[in-house]
Protein backbone atom coordinates (compact mmCIF):
# COMPACT_ATOMS: atom_id res chain seq x y z
CA UNK A 1 0.00 0.00 0.00
CA UNK A 2 1.43 3.34 -1.18
CA UNK A 3 -1.59 5.26 -1.91
CA UNK A 4 -3.47 6.78 0.79
CA UNK A 5 -6.16 9.35 0.40
CA UNK A 6 -6.82 10.69 3.86
CA UNK A 7 -10.43 10.36 4.69
CA UNK A 8 -11.92 8.39 7.85
CA UNK A 9 -13.85 5.96 5.01
CA UNK A 10 -10.97 5.19 2.94
CA UNK A 11 -9.25 3.92 6.09
CA UNK A 12 -12.48 1.82 7.08
CA UNK A 13 -12.24 0.27 3.44
CA UNK A 14 -8.60 -0.93 3.56
CA UNK A 15 -9.81 -1.69 7.40
CA UNK A 16 -11.89 -4.15 5.98
CA UNK A 17 -10.12 -5.03 2.49
CA UNK A 18 -7.49 -6.49 4.92
CA UNK A 19 -9.36 -8.23 7.94
CA UNK A 20 -9.24 -11.61 6.06
CA UNK A 21 -5.61 -11.27 6.81
CA UNK A 22 -5.64 -9.83 10.30
CA UNK A 23 -5.15 -13.60 11.78
CA UNK A 24 -2.70 -16.32 11.31
CA UNK A 25 -1.67 -14.70 7.80
CA UNK A 26 -0.58 -11.73 9.53
CA UNK A 27 1.29 -13.29 12.10
CA UNK A 28 3.52 -15.55 9.53
CA UNK A 29 3.57 -13.29 6.99
CA UNK A 30 4.05 -9.46 8.78
CA UNK A 31 8.03 -9.53 8.77
CA UNK A 32 8.89 -9.58 5.05
CA UNK A 33 9.60 -6.61 3.11
CA UNK A 34 8.43 -6.76 -0.16
CA UNK A 35 8.94 -3.52 -1.29
CA UNK A 36 7.04 -0.51 -2.21
CA UNK A 37 3.44 -0.80 -3.84
CA UNK A 38 3.98 -4.67 -2.84
CA UNK A 39 3.31 -4.42 0.92
CA UNK A 40 0.99 -6.88 1.33
CA UNK A 41 1.12 -8.87 5.03
CA UNK A 42 0.49 -5.56 6.40
CA UNK A 43 -2.33 -3.69 6.52
CA UNK A 44 -0.94 -0.22 5.26
CA UNK A 45 -3.25 1.48 8.03
CA UNK A 46 -0.94 3.15 10.29
CA UNK A 47 -1.18 6.83 8.52
CA UNK A 48 -4.93 6.76 9.68
CA UNK A 49 -4.32 5.16 13.32
CA UNK A 50 -1.96 7.88 13.77
CA UNK A 51 -4.48 10.73 13.55
CA UNK A 52 -7.09 8.19 14.33
CA UNK A 53 -9.24 8.29 11.14
CA UNK A 54 -9.18 4.49 12.41
CA UNK A 55 -9.27 3.56 16.09
CA UNK A 56 -6.83 0.88 17.51
CA UNK A 57 -10.29 0.27 19.48
CA UNK A 58 -11.89 -0.59 16.08
CA UNK A 59 -8.96 -2.59 14.58
CA UNK A 60 -8.88 -4.83 17.72
CA UNK A 61 -12.66 -5.53 17.67
CA UNK A 62 -12.50 -6.13 13.70
CA UNK A 63 -9.20 -8.31 14.13
CA UNK A 64 -10.98 -10.70 17.51
CA UNK A 65 -14.39 -10.81 15.62
CA UNK A 66 -12.81 -12.01 12.09
CA UNK A 67 -10.22 -14.80 13.79
CA UNK A 68 -10.85 -14.96 17.68
CA UNK A 69 -8.43 -14.19 20.54
CA UNK A 70 -5.58 -16.73 19.69
CA UNK A 71 -5.31 -16.39 15.69
CA UNK A 72 -5.53 -12.28 16.47
CA UNK A 73 -3.34 -12.15 18.79
CA UNK A 74 0.39 -11.27 16.89
CA UNK A 75 -2.33 -8.31 15.49
CA UNK A 76 -4.03 -7.51 18.68
CA UNK A 77 -0.37 -6.81 20.19
CA UNK A 78 1.06 -5.31 17.35
CA UNK A 79 -1.67 -2.59 17.70
CA UNK A 80 -1.07 -2.35 21.28
CA UNK A 81 2.61 -1.25 20.65
CA UNK A 82 1.49 2.28 19.55
CA UNK A 83 -0.64 2.86 22.67
CA UNK A 84 2.28 1.45 24.93
CA UNK A 85 4.82 3.53 23.56
CA UNK A 86 2.33 6.97 23.24
CA UNK A 87 1.78 5.83 27.40
CA UNK A 88 5.40 5.47 28.08
CA UNK A 89 6.79 9.06 26.51
CA UNK A 90 3.32 10.17 28.60
CA UNK A 91 5.12 8.95 31.69
CA UNK A 92 8.72 9.71 30.70
CA UNK A 93 8.31 13.56 28.73
CA UNK A 94 11.66 13.98 29.85
CA UNK A 95 13.18 11.75 27.04
CA UNK A 96 11.31 14.16 24.67
CA UNK A 97 12.36 17.12 25.72
CA UNK A 98 15.92 15.55 25.66
CA UNK A 99 15.53 14.66 22.02
CA UNK A 100 14.68 18.28 20.91
CA UNK A 101 17.41 19.51 22.78
CA UNK A 102 19.78 16.61 21.05
CA UNK A 103 18.29 17.53 17.88
CA UNK A 104 18.76 21.23 18.61
CA UNK A 105 22.47 20.14 19.28
CA UNK A 106 22.96 17.85 16.39
CA UNK A 107 21.70 20.46 14.13
CA UNK A 108 23.77 23.21 15.15
CA UNK A 109 27.20 20.52 14.74
CA UNK A 110 25.94 20.08 11.09
CA UNK A 111 26.02 23.79 10.05
CA UNK A 112 29.91 23.66 11.43
CA UNK A 113 31.03 20.29 9.97
CA UNK A 114 31.12 19.88 6.19
CA UNK A 115 32.06 16.23 6.60
CA UNK A 116 29.46 15.18 8.64
CA UNK A 117 26.96 16.88 6.39
CA UNK A 118 28.15 15.70 3.34
CA UNK A 119 27.89 11.81 4.56
CA UNK A 120 23.80 13.20 6.18
CA UNK A 121 22.76 13.94 2.38
CA UNK A 122 23.91 11.28 1.02
CA UNK A 123 22.47 8.98 3.67
CA UNK A 124 18.76 10.95 3.06
CA UNK A 125 19.50 11.08 -0.28
CA UNK A 126 20.21 7.20 -0.77
CA UNK A 127 23.19 7.43 -1.86
CA UNK A 128 25.52 5.45 0.23
CA UNK A 129 26.64 2.77 -1.83
CA UNK A 130 25.09 0.09 0.62
CA UNK A 131 21.95 -1.28 -2.25
CA UNK A 132 19.54 -2.41 0.77
CA UNK A 133 20.10 1.32 2.64
CA UNK A 134 19.51 3.25 -0.02
CA UNK A 135 16.69 1.71 -1.48
CA UNK A 136 15.15 2.43 1.61
CA UNK A 137 16.07 6.06 1.91
CA UNK A 138 14.45 6.51 -1.47
CA UNK A 139 11.04 4.62 -0.42
CA UNK A 140 10.67 6.70 2.30
CA UNK A 141 10.99 9.85 0.47
CA UNK A 142 9.49 9.04 -2.69
CA UNK A 143 6.27 7.71 -0.72
CA UNK A 144 5.83 8.48 3.29
CA UNK A 145 6.10 4.82 4.11
CA UNK A 146 8.52 2.12 5.22
CA UNK A 147 7.67 -1.33 6.39
CA UNK A 148 8.41 -1.71 9.68
CA UNK A 149 11.15 -4.13 9.40
CA UNK A 150 12.83 -2.13 7.33
CA UNK A 151 12.67 0.78 9.65
CA UNK A 152 14.76 -1.24 12.27
CA UNK A 153 17.42 -2.09 9.78
CA UNK A 154 17.92 1.45 8.49
CA UNK A 155 18.28 3.21 11.68
CA UNK A 156 20.59 0.71 12.78
CA UNK A 157 22.85 1.22 10.01
CA UNK A 158 22.28 4.91 10.35
CA UNK A 159 23.88 4.41 14.04
CA UNK A 160 26.26 1.75 13.76
CA UNK A 161 27.50 0.99 10.14
CA UNK A 162 27.53 4.76 9.11
CA UNK A 163 28.27 6.01 12.29
CA UNK A 164 25.53 9.31 11.88
CA UNK A 165 24.04 10.75 14.92
CA UNK A 166 20.55 8.83 15.93
CA UNK A 167 18.82 11.87 16.61
CA UNK A 168 19.51 13.02 12.80
CA UNK A 169 18.17 10.20 11.80
CA UNK A 170 14.75 10.03 14.49
CA UNK A 171 14.17 13.69 12.44
CA UNK A 172 14.61 12.46 8.57
CA UNK A 173 12.44 9.90 9.58
CA UNK A 174 9.79 12.33 11.15
CA UNK A 175 9.90 14.94 8.51
CA UNK A 176 8.98 12.08 5.92
CA UNK A 177 6.97 9.28 6.99
CA UNK A 178 3.25 9.44 7.33
CA UNK A 179 2.37 7.91 10.25
CA UNK A 180 5.07 9.65 12.25
CA UNK A 181 4.78 10.49 15.68
CA UNK A 182 6.45 11.69 18.33
CA UNK A 183 6.64 8.75 20.64
CA UNK A 184 6.49 5.75 18.28
CA UNK A 185 9.22 7.62 16.39
CA UNK A 186 11.41 8.78 18.87
CA UNK A 187 11.47 5.66 21.02
CA UNK A 188 11.79 2.89 17.71
CA UNK A 189 15.17 4.92 17.22
CA UNK A 190 16.16 4.80 21.05
CA UNK A 191 15.40 1.51 21.02
CA UNK A 192 17.48 0.74 17.92
CA UNK A 193 20.35 2.38 19.70
CA UNK A 194 20.61 0.70 22.94
CA UNK A 195 18.87 3.40 24.77
CA UNK A 196 14.96 1.82 25.29
CA UNK A 197 15.63 -1.30 26.50
CA UNK A 198 18.90 -0.53 27.95
CA UNK A 199 21.95 -2.37 26.85
CA UNK A 200 20.03 -3.89 24.17
CA UNK A 201 20.77 -2.56 20.55
CA UNK A 202 19.19 -3.76 17.34
CA UNK A 203 21.95 -5.43 14.86
CA UNK A 204 21.03 -5.02 10.71
CA UNK A 205 22.10 -8.38 9.95
CA UNK A 206 22.70 -9.61 6.30
CA UNK A 207 21.23 -13.18 6.91
CA UNK A 208 17.88 -11.65 8.70
CA UNK A 209 17.75 -9.05 5.64
CA UNK A 210 18.34 -11.61 2.91
CA UNK A 211 15.40 -13.94 4.60
CA UNK A 212 13.19 -10.85 5.80
CA UNK A 213 13.11 -9.00 1.93
CA UNK A 214 12.62 -12.52 0.35
CA UNK A 215 15.71 -12.24 -1.11
CA UNK A 216 15.37 -8.98 -3.14
CA UNK A 217 18.70 -7.59 -0.78
CA UNK A 218 21.68 -9.89 0.26
CA UNK A 219 24.40 -7.32 1.80
CA UNK A 220 27.50 -8.20 2.21
CA UNK A 221 28.62 -8.81 5.89
CA UNK A 222 31.66 -6.89 5.49
CA UNK A 223 29.37 -3.78 4.61
CA UNK A 224 27.14 -4.00 7.81
CA UNK A 225 28.84 -3.10 11.40
CA UNK A 226 29.02 -5.45 13.81
CA UNK A 227 27.16 -4.49 16.63
CA UNK A 228 28.71 -5.56 20.40
CA UNK A 229 27.20 -2.36 22.23
CA UNK A 230 24.58 0.66 22.55
CA UNK A 231 24.63 4.01 23.05
CA UNK A 232 23.75 3.52 26.13
CA UNK A 233 27.05 5.31 27.27
CA UNK A 234 25.78 8.13 26.05
CA UNK A 235 23.61 8.50 28.67
CA UNK A 236 25.11 7.62 31.90
CA UNK A 237 22.32 8.64 33.95
CA UNK A 238 19.97 5.72 32.44
CA UNK A 239 16.66 6.49 32.01
CA UNK A 240 14.35 9.10 33.90
CA UNK A 241 11.94 8.53 36.43
CA UNK A 242 8.26 7.76 35.68
CA UNK A 243 6.13 11.05 36.18
CA UNK A 244 2.09 10.47 36.61
CA UNK A 245 0.21 11.16 34.15
CA UNK A 246 -0.25 14.65 32.98
CA UNK A 247 -4.05 15.51 34.38
CA UNK A 248 -6.82 16.75 32.16
CA UNK A 249 -9.63 19.10 32.42
CA UNK A 250 -12.97 18.15 30.45
CA UNK A 251 -15.12 20.56 28.74
CA UNK A 252 -18.27 22.08 30.89
CA UNK A 253 -21.23 21.88 28.67
CA UNK A 254 -22.00 25.78 30.46
CA UNK A 255 -19.56 27.09 29.24
CA UNK A 256 -18.83 28.54 25.83
CA UNK A 257 -16.79 26.57 23.46
CA UNK A 258 -14.16 26.53 20.65
CA UNK A 259 -13.80 23.21 18.91
CA UNK A 260 -10.42 22.55 18.18
CA UNK A 261 -9.12 19.56 15.63
CA UNK A 262 -5.95 18.66 15.57
CA UNK A 263 -3.95 15.92 13.44
CA UNK A 264 -3.89 14.22 16.75
CA UNK A 265 -7.10 13.00 16.70
CA UNK A 266 -9.58 13.31 13.74
CA UNK A 267 -12.23 11.92 15.22
CA UNK A 268 -14.42 14.42 17.02
CA UNK A 269 -17.40 13.21 16.66
CA UNK A 270 -16.59 10.35 18.99
CA UNK A 271 -17.16 12.42 22.28
CA UNK A 272 -19.84 14.71 23.23
CA UNK A 273 -19.63 17.20 21.34
CA UNK A 274 -23.10 17.60 20.50
CA UNK A 275 -23.58 18.82 24.09
CA UNK A 276 -21.82 21.70 24.17
CA UNK A 277 -22.22 25.31 23.76
CA UNK A 278 -19.64 25.77 20.38
CA UNK A 279 -19.05 28.93 18.80
CA UNK A 280 -16.12 28.32 16.23
CA UNK A 281 -14.47 25.63 14.87
CA UNK A 282 -10.83 25.37 13.44
CA UNK A 283 -8.60 22.62 12.02
CA UNK A 284 -4.85 23.17 13.25
CA UNK A 285 -2.13 22.88 10.74
CA UNK A 286 0.52 21.65 13.08
CA UNK A 287 3.03 19.26 10.65
CA UNK A 288 5.52 21.80 10.23
CA UNK A 289 6.32 21.68 13.84
CA UNK A 290 7.63 18.14 13.67
CA UNK A 291 11.16 19.45 12.82
CA UNK A 292 12.95 22.96 12.54
CA UNK A 293 14.03 21.23 8.97
CA UNK A 294 11.28 20.91 5.92
CA UNK A 295 8.81 18.71 6.67
CA UNK A 296 7.28 16.48 3.27
CA UNK A 297 5.05 17.81 1.25
CA UNK A 298 3.04 14.21 1.34
CA UNK A 299 3.04 14.36 4.89
CA UNK A 300 1.38 18.24 4.63
CA UNK A 301 -1.30 17.09 2.48
CA UNK A 302 -2.07 14.12 4.10
CA UNK A 303 -2.87 16.26 7.62
CA UNK A 304 -4.27 19.22 5.31
CA UNK A 305 -6.44 16.29 3.93
CA UNK A 306 -7.40 14.29 6.87
CA UNK A 307 -8.30 17.77 8.81
CA UNK A 308 -10.41 18.51 5.95
CA UNK A 309 -12.15 15.23 6.12
CA UNK A 310 -12.53 15.64 10.19
CA UNK A 311 -13.91 18.86 10.35
CA UNK A 312 -16.55 17.94 7.33
CA UNK A 313 -17.82 14.86 9.48
CA UNK A 314 -18.25 17.40 12.30
CA UNK A 315 -20.92 18.99 10.84
CA UNK A 316 -19.74 22.61 11.59
CA UNK A 317 -18.15 25.06 9.37
CA UNK A 318 -14.18 25.39 10.54
CA UNK A 319 -11.22 28.19 10.45
CA UNK A 320 -8.35 26.84 9.04
CA UNK A 321 -5.45 27.95 12.01
CA UNK A 322 -1.71 27.48 11.51
CA UNK A 323 -0.03 26.40 14.46
CA UNK A 324 2.90 29.44 14.46
CA UNK A 325 2.87 32.00 16.92
CA UNK A 326 1.33 30.27 20.15
CA UNK A 327 -0.88 34.05 21.27
CA UNK A 328 -3.15 33.38 18.53
CA UNK A 329 -4.97 30.50 19.99
CA UNK A 330 -6.49 32.79 22.65
CA UNK A 331 -7.26 35.27 20.34
CA UNK A 332 -9.22 33.12 17.65
CA UNK A 333 -11.02 31.79 20.47
CA UNK A 334 -11.68 35.02 22.56
CA UNK A 335 -12.89 36.62 19.29
CA UNK A 336 -15.49 33.89 18.79
CA UNK A 337 -16.71 34.86 22.97
CA UNK A 338 -15.30 31.44 24.25
CA UNK A 339 -14.13 30.64 27.39
CA UNK A 340 -12.83 26.84 26.82
CA UNK A 341 -11.18 25.33 24.00
CA UNK A 342 -12.25 21.73 23.81
CA UNK A 343 -10.47 19.13 22.02
CA UNK A 344 -9.32 15.40 21.91
CA UNK A 345 -6.10 14.74 24.23
CA UNK A 346 -2.64 16.11 22.95
CA UNK A 347 0.10 13.63 23.61
CA UNK A 348 3.75 14.68 23.82
CA UNK A 349 5.51 15.67 21.17
CA UNK A 350 5.91 19.19 19.40
CA UNK A 351 1.86 20.06 19.41
CA UNK A 352 1.75 19.44 22.83
CA UNK A 353 5.04 21.99 23.13
CA UNK A 354 3.38 24.52 20.93
CA UNK A 355 0.11 24.45 23.36
CA UNK A 356 2.19 24.41 26.45
CA UNK A 357 3.79 27.90 24.89
CA UNK A 358 0.01 28.80 24.48
CA UNK A 359 -0.82 28.48 27.71
CA UNK A 360 0.16 31.95 29.14
CA UNK A 361 -2.05 34.03 26.66
CA UNK A 362 -4.84 31.72 27.00
CA UNK A 363 -4.63 31.83 30.85
CA UNK A 364 -4.45 36.51 30.30
CA UNK A 365 -7.69 35.64 28.37
CA UNK A 366 -9.26 33.89 30.66
CA UNK A 367 -9.63 30.60 28.08
CA UNK A 368 -9.49 27.40 29.70
CA UNK A 369 -8.13 24.34 27.70
CA UNK A 370 -9.83 21.43 27.85
CA UNK A 371 -9.03 17.55 26.44
CA UNK A 372 -10.71 14.63 26.18
CA UNK A 373 -8.67 11.25 26.53
CA UNK A 374 -9.72 8.03 24.87
CA UNK A 375 -10.34 4.93 27.46
CA UNK A 376 -8.11 2.81 24.98
CA UNK A 377 -5.35 5.14 25.88
CA UNK A 378 -6.58 5.02 29.81
CA UNK A 379 -6.27 1.64 29.67
CA UNK A 380 -2.97 0.87 28.52
CA UNK A 381 -1.05 4.07 29.56
CA UNK A 382 -0.98 2.86 33.73
CA UNK A 383 0.90 0.14 32.29
CA UNK A 384 3.41 1.42 30.11
CA UNK A 385 6.24 2.44 32.57
CA UNK A 386 8.81 0.03 31.58
CA UNK A 387 8.94 -2.74 28.66
CA UNK A 388 5.87 -3.91 26.46
CA UNK A 389 6.37 -7.11 28.77
CA UNK A 390 4.37 -5.49 31.17
CA UNK A 391 1.38 -4.42 28.52
CA UNK A 392 1.47 -7.59 26.99
CA UNK A 393 0.80 -9.50 30.48
CA UNK A 394 -2.48 -6.67 30.85
CA UNK A 395 -3.87 -7.20 26.99
CA UNK A 396 -6.49 -9.29 28.28
CA UNK A 397 -7.44 -6.73 31.28
CA UNK A 398 -7.53 -4.11 28.95
CA UNK A 399 -9.19 -5.37 26.37
CA UNK A 400 -12.05 -6.03 28.60
CA UNK A 401 -12.03 -2.48 29.71
CA UNK A 402 -12.20 -1.34 26.24
CA UNK A 403 -14.22 -3.67 24.46
CA UNK A 404 -18.03 -4.07 24.61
Amino acid sequence: MTDWTPIRADGEKIMAAFTPRMGRRYANCRNTDHGPGAHKAVSGLSPYVRRRLVTEQDLVATALAAHGPEDAEKFVQEVIWRGYFKGWLERRPQVWDSYRAGLEADLTALDRDRRLRRDIDRAMNGQTGLECFDAWATELVDTGYLHNHARMWFASIWIFTLGLPWRLGADFFYRHLLDGDAASNTLGWRWVAGLHTRGKPYPADTQNIATFTAGRFTPRRSALAEVTQGLEETEPDGLPSVLPLRPITAPDSRRPTALLITDEDCRVEDFGVAALDIRSVATLQASHLRSPLAVSDLVTRFEDGALADAALRSGFAATVLRANDPADLAKWAASAGATQIATPYITRGPLRDWLDQAAPSLAKAGITLCEWRRDWDSAIWPHATAGFFKVKQNIPRILEQVLP
